[in-house]
């Protein structure tokens, strides 16, 4: 019998545990294993077939926070009208406006400088500016297709320093994320540093005997001085940090200098982003839900192709990646109205009507789940799965999902199981902090 198992946790107080339908022998052994949870954790949970005949329900109408099972119901929502998103996706492109270079993004989640980029490159739109011109002034990062909402609501502020809150941009590059390298060197003394001019690093860390790596990352928000502390052993390897990127089109607009001086362009001015703030008109409820204003767009003297929605599906919910997930909420915003997160909710609540969820069974603040705000209840999560596997495109959305034992976040569990290569699951992928006993919800 296939079965729909969501299964969402958060540490709150215990409450009592009920049950509905479910064989004595099989809710036992359910209560065994979840007595075996720390104290103090909250569960709920719905078992069911894919009619939706309920097989184990325990508190399946509370309301717990989803973490990165949001994903699915962002990815739901786009897979609804995927023809439409893609006929309306745009690449990045590349303009000349009296001098200045403007790199204007449209949402891509996939644009890339690295070294051994084949498609979707930053360098073929330097290579489009270098034929057409050998000096320029100023050097703009536009992400204004969407409006600037870098964070979504309720996403802890210790996240944004890490590659789990980089900032979320129309501008998108490289995951907005930088990564450097950290090598021992002689016992006593600071490691050499490796990476990206565009942060300062405060390097205070100290290398030590053996071969261990303790090395903590602290950066401000919209700061650009990254302090590394802590140590790191004489025989170990090279350590690996990411760093995030608050202001993405910035970061797109830096790389892109560097790029076109390598082609012997000359840039005579400053690197800078263009913004478009969050305004009212950006908030449907105070639109009166009136069509969102469409800017004419100007003409690019190069520009990328669109890249197909479904493929990064795939990426957002079998890596549970985090910054794609919310640029696709936002896809989905500015495909009917202004790119918003108030209009992607819009979008997302009108496929959760269409599925029979009653309001007040969820609500959503972001497309990833790093907000603390988001809760929905167990039925509603398995009321949404069973209504998706019944939709003409459902069989391909299930396929975007982590396969047990296979692939993805699964990739690891269930092997040596029944279910090994038979349950599409999303989880939640829950880290604490290190040196702290906060929760992080992260993708």
């Amino acid at each position: 019998m296939r079965l729909i198992l969501p299964l969402l946790a958060l540490t709150l107080p215990l409450t009592g545990l009920s049950a509905q339908n479910a064989p004595p022998p099989l809710l036992a052994a359910v209560e065994q294993q979840l007595a075996q949870g720390p104290a103090g954790t909250r569960y709920g949970l719905l078992v069911a077939t894919l009619e939706g005949e309920p097989i184990l329900a325990i508190a399946p109408d509370q309301r717990f926070i989803p973490a990165s099972n949001t994903k699915m119901f962002t990815t739901a929502t786009a897979y609804a009208d995927l023809p439409a998103l893609d006929a309306a996706a745009q690449g990045t492109g590349v303009r000349l406006d009296r001098g200045d270079v403007i790199l204007v993004g449209h949402g891509d989640a996939r644009f890339s400088s690295a070294e051994d980029c084949a498609t979707n490159c930053l360098q073929t739109l330097a290579d489009a500016i270098a034929a057409k011109t050998l000096h320029v002034r100023n050097i703009v990062g536009d992400d204004s297709w969407f409006p600037d909402e870098r964070w979504g609501p309720g996403m802890s502020w210790n996240n944004i320093q890490s590659r789990y809150g980089t900032g979320i941009s129309a501008l998108t590059l490289d995951d907005n994320e930088m990564t450097a390298s950290v090598a021992p060197a002689a016992i006593g003394t600071p490691p050499t540093v490796t990476a990206p001019a565009y942060y300062s690093i405060d390097n205070r860390v100290t290398t030590v005997l053996g071969k261990g790596e303790a090395i903590t990352v602290d950066r401000m928000p919209y700061g650009r001085v990254i302090r590394l502390t802590g140590t790191i052993g004489a025989e170990a390897q090279p350590a690996t940090l990411h760093f995030s990127i608050d202001d993405p089109a910035h970061y797109a607009a830096w790389r892109l200098r560097g790029l076109l001086i390598a082609r012997g362009v000359k840039v005579d001015g400053a690197v800078m982003a263009r913004h478009r703030p969050l305004s009212p008109a950006d908030d449907p409820a105070i639109r009166k839900n009136a069509p969102a204003a469409r800017p004419p767009a100007p003409t690019m003297l190069a520009q990328l192709p669109a890249l197909p929605l479904a493929d990064d599906m795939r990426i957002i919910n079998k890596q549970s990646q985090n910054l794609h997930a919310d640029l696709m909420l936002r896809r989905v915003s500015r495909a009917q109205a202004s790119g918003s997160i108030a209009d992607g909710q819009v979008a997302l609540h009108r496929l959760m009507a269409q599925a029979g969820l009653p309001e007040t069974s969820y609500s959503f603040a972001d497309g990833s789940g790093m907000s603390s705000y988001n809760r929905i209840t167990p039925r509603a999560a398995v009321t949404l799965l069973t209504w998706i596997a019944r939709q003409p495109w459902g069989m391909a959305w299930r396929d975007t999902l982590p396969i047990a034992g296979q692939d993805g976040t699964l990739r690891g569990r269930f092997k040596g199981t029944l279910l090994e290569g038979k349950l599409f699951a999303k989880s939640p992928i829950q880290k604490f902090l290190r040196g702290s006993n906060t929760l992080r919800f992260c993708g």
